[in-house]
């Protein structure tokens, strides 16, 4: 076998882990489903559409992403970060969650949140 073949094997079996690692991710966050952490209650006031990216729209990707939110007090989003999901989509979902607000409570809280991206 040809140094070339063998470098187009190991880039084909490559491919299929890293399909595979995935698949299996992204059916994990499939199964947990949208969901806001320890603050089931706390009501979402004001919140906007994920944009898509350009990458995306080019490699006909869709999927989803797990954030963990730390909410103020007044209900503004402290910071967020990732969980789980296409890399991809990251610097949206953390673009799309920032602006969004949640109502008041008396304590600074966590929510896990499911964003999920499809092109329209």
């Amino acid at each position: 076998m040809s140094a070339s073949e063998k470098y187009s094997q190991a880039r084909g079996d490559l491919r299929f882990r890293s399909g595979a690692a995935f698949g299996a991710l992204l059916l994990i966050l499939v199964l947990s489903g949208p969901s806001l952490g320890q603050e089931l209650n706390r009501k979402v006031i004001a919140r906007a559409a994920p944009g898509f990216p350009e990458l995306a729209k080019r490699m006909h990707l869709t999927g989803r992403v797990k954030l963990e939110l730390v909410i103020t007090p007044a209900g503004s989003v402290k910071s967020a970060s990732l969980v789980g999901g296409n890399p991809v989509f990251e610097q949206s979902a953390l673009e799309t969650v920032k602006p969004w607000r949640f109502e008041a409570r008396e304590k600074e809280t966590k929510a896990s949140i499911l964003l999920e991206f499809a092109e329209q």
